[in-house]
């Protein structure tokens, strides 16, 4: 949520500007804007709705400067408005800010400005940014690029809250300066220019040079240097770090939206997280780890710690580890964990999945964890996030750049890596027998697996086109298929719009079969085939209340009693999750199509939540 650009260089700034801005779309937002610093001083392009309606303001072909900052807002103090939105100047325009993340005690700060003379013109926390830093500048003394600098760094240290801050100086044409605390912000290095942004994609076009910061660290960006200070302005050096990922994979390659370019990008996204790590007969390997047996022999529980679709690949993993490892596991969401005095000390391993890196309640209950003497172990899809800068050990999920805001080859390859991770804690633990042997096997075999369930694209597409219409639709599944229909559920509330619930199938004669009538639809997974006969009673029960039922399987059951059934392949049912979401994923992806709605960017919500 929220998108942060900047650009300093020799070119014209504020094409490249917005260009960074619609890269960052999917992040969710309500308004945008860009600040440059022209020939006559600061200038600001900003309005509600999309980065598109800055081409219509009149003005924004005539801009000039070659320094700029950039912003899409997504509300939080303040209606989404013009006045709202991103940039905010301080009275003397002076200075020029964007700034994701929440400001805490944004109050007493502007409390504290106006009984300084100065006046407000928004309902922003971030207002108060620009006028704080001007209040120190007055104050300072020395050369103009000094002043901002110690002025910037006084202001910051003013501020609690989470942050990522880029600010411009009209007074200083030819440098910016940016800091971040518990928000995401990289810094491109180019050739006689820099380039900021919150993601990596928006700016990967650019370079593949990337330099990250550390709470509280600050940089000053000039066209062709980039100085480094901690929280103190003592200088610090930081080395660049090369991204692997390929500029073209955040683009749509020819496929009319990301989210299905993505979906089809599994395979490829499982393989890629495989690696190196398993091979049929030979040990799972993660380098990056230090788990010894001992540590594993005493520890008393495991956590897995997570947000919406990250929680419910916990779950699947919750599944395999407790199996395999004979550890007792829970998942928990991340918002509400720290909040309930979780029974965490040195015995408790906690596993925190975030597809960024940078979600605001995960990182928070990770933080909580190493305070209880956990260790602390991330799974995540970008290198130097803010969560695997935290943990004890990280390691990576290889889906390349997702853009879409539901997620799809994240998911399921936070699954693979989650089971493979099962395998390495068991293989540790010196427990060795047919069932891991086999589940190797199946994981090896998996992306050609995949790639042939994505051929019932059609069959779920048409299936799609009889029920897009409907206001209500429920999940049922058992056993791990249960984390399935949690998220195919949650698919389709995100992109469709349309109110679904997820339950266990058992648990349908407790209470919401009271809800089930004539024409509605139930959504069952079926993959366990120890579970089988049990959820085929379940759904024999909505259909004698005149429900239409779509069934996702890969056993051996009576079709014709169903509306529809997608067999998909058979696998071991630790990594059915895999294969059984995909018809779900599509089955959102169509029927939010045949509604005329914006699949990559659905409304309210954002890729990355880096507020709590």
């Amino acid at each position: 949520m929220c998108g942060i650009v900047g650009y300093i260089g020799t070119k014209k700034a504020s094409p490249i500007l917005i260009n960074g801005l619609i890269r960052l779309e999917y992040r969710g937002y309500d308004s945008a804007g860009i600040s440059t610093i022209e020939q006559n001083g600061l200038s600001i392009m900003k309005d509600k709705g999309r980065v598109k309606n800055l081409y219509n303001l009149d003005g924004i072909d005539n801009l000039k400067g070659t320094i700029g900052i950039a912003h899409t807002r997504w509300a939080t103090h303040g209606k989404p408005s013009k006045e709202n939105s991103h940039p905010h100047m301080d009275n003397s325009k002076t200075f020029s800010v964007v700034h994701n993340g929440i400001i805490e005690n944004y109050n007493e700060l502007r409390n504290f400005l106006l009984d300084n003379g100065y006046t407000f013109y928004s309902q922003t926390d971030t207002e108060v940014i620009p006028n704080l830093v001007h209040y120190y500048y007055k104050k300072e003394t020395g050369s103009n690029q000094a002043k901002f600098l110690n002025a910037f760094k006084k202001a910051c240290n003013d501020l609690n809250g989470s942050f990522a801050i880029e600010i411009i100086c009209k007074d200083c044409p030819d440098i910016m300066i940016v800091t971040r605390k518990d928000s995401p912000l990289v810094i491109g290095k180019g050739e006689n220019e820099n380039y900021i942004s919150s993601d990596i994609p928006a700016i990967l076009s650019f370079t593949r040079n990337f330099y990250l910061l550390n709470d509280l660290e600050i940089a000053v960006l000039s066209r062709d240097n980039i100085d480094f200070y901690d929280k103190d302005l003592n200088a610090i050096q930081k080395n660049a770090e090369i991204i692997g990922w390929n500029a073209l994979s955040a683009e749509k390659d020819g496929y009319e939206d990301f989210m299905l370019k993505e979906i089809y990008e599994q395979p490829t996204a499982i393989r890629e997280t495989i690696g190196a790590k398993l091979s049929e007969n030979s040990k799972c390997e993660f380098s990056e780890l230090n788990i010894t047996r001992d540590y594993l022999l005493n520890l008393n529980k495991i956590y897995i710690v997570a947000c919406g679709t990250a929680m419910h690949a916990g779950l699947a993993g919750k599944n395999v580890i407790e199996k395999l490892c004979k550890i007792p596991t829970e998942v928990d969401i991340a918002s509400e964990f720290r909040y309930r005095e979780p029974l965490v000390d040195e015995k408790t391993l906690c596993i925190f999945i975030s597809q960024s890196g940078e979600t605001a309640d995960t990182i928070a209950a990770l933080k909580l964890c190493k305070k209880k003497g956990a260790k602390t172990l991330a799974i995540s899809n970008v290198i130097g996030s803010s969560i695997t800068r935290e943990a004890d050990f990280s390691i990576y999920t290889h889906a390349g750049p997702e853009i879409a805001v539901a997620s799809t080859k994240a998911y399921t390859s936070q699954v693979i890596l989650i089971t493979l991770l099962a395998i390495y804690f068991a293989e540790i633990l010196d427990i060795s027998n047919s069932e891991i042997k086999k589940l190797k096997k199946d994981i090896l075999e998996l992306p050609k697996k995949i790639e042939e369930t994505l051929k019932l694209s059609e069959v779920v597409k048409n299936f799609s086109k009889e029920v897009y219409q409907e206001k209500d639709m429920f999940f049922l599944g058992r056993g791990i298929d249960e984390t399935v229909a949690k998220e195919g559920s949650l698919k389709l509330k995100e992109i469709s719009y349309i109110h679904a619930e997820s339950y266990p199938a058992g648990e349908l004669k407790h209470g919401p079969i009271a809800l089930i009538e004539n024409g509605i639809t139930v959504i069952s997974i079926m993959t366990d085939k120890k579970l089988v006969e049990k959820t085929v009673s379940n759904i024999q029960e909505v259909i004698t209340r005149g429900a239409k039922t779509l069934v996702v399987t890969n056993q051996n059951i009576k079709e014709d009693m169903f509306d529809m059934t997608i067999k998909i392949p058979e696998t071991n049912t630790f990594i059915s999750p895999i294969l059984s979401i995909i018809p779900l994923q599509l089955f959102s992806y169509y029927i939010s199509k045949e509604k005329g709605l914006d699949v990559d960017k659905p409304r309210n919500l954002a890729k990355s939540v880096t507020v709590e």
